[in-house]
């Protein structure tokens, strides 16, 4: 896997340097491409609920909080044993909380199935998650990027990518999904590289973790 992962970024930051020298300023800046994956499992997309709209930091915190009440493992059956209460008593607001159990009781009854994933295109794995209440694109994509190591998402709807790209680029405005697939026409075929990328040139030195 390591080796694979090794050739993968060394094709994708040839093809990102040559063929975008801003990306490639920003690449020389923050240097190797450290992406951490995760599993392609229900904790894994349970995590990216969380993580919706908040703060690295403050979800981890909660996302800590939620494994430890379900007894330290994530599972359809512990989130469903546990009270909604309970689950807002951890930090989750009602409409994460409701989206977890919704996905958990989809997972239980065979509608999601996390070992059917990896076997599926893109757009196919977007519209099984999507029919997930809560479940959008943006977590979708997090999912395709983190879990299944997909080498060419555009998440186009994160505010972390567009205000990068704003930043890089000097635009006057946060760019809108159709300008950001214009300006990554030369990262395909690896705008997930481009955009953890992207995401690290926020970060002060590029050394702060990606907490997605």
């Amino acid at each position: 896997m390591q080796a694979r992962l090794s050739q993968t970024a060394a094709a994708a930051l040839a093809h990102l340097k040559r063929g975008d020298p801003v990306l490639g300023e920003i690449i020389a800046r923050v240097g190797e491409y450290r992406i951490q994956f995760r599993e392609p499992s229900f904790a894994s997309l349970v995590r990216s609920i969380v993580y919706q709209q908040l703060s690295g930091r403050v979800a981890s915190v909660i996302f800590g909080r939620l494994e430890t009440a379900a007894g330290g493992k994530l599972t359809p059956a512990a989130i469903l044993k546990l009270r909604p209460a309970r689950m807002r008593a951890a930090g989750l607001s009602a409409q994460k909380t409701a989206y977890i159990r919704d996905l958990a009781r989809h997972t239980r009854d065979g509608r999601v199935v996390f070992e059917n994933l990896p076997d599926l295109a893109d757009e196919q794995v977007i519209e099984h998650l999507t029919a997930v209440k809560g479940i959008g694109v943006w977590t979708a994509h997090m999912f395709l990027i983190f879990a299944l190591q997909r080498p060419d998402v555009l998440p186009t709807g994160d505010l972390g990518i567009r205000a990068a790209v704003r930043k890089a680029y000097g635009l006057a405005e946060l760019p809108k999904p159709a300008e950001m697939e214009v300006l990554a026409q030369s990262w395909r075929p690896y705008c997930s590289v481009a955009s953890w990328y992207l995401w690290r040139s926020l970060e002060a030195n590029g050394k702060g973790p990606i907490m997605i």
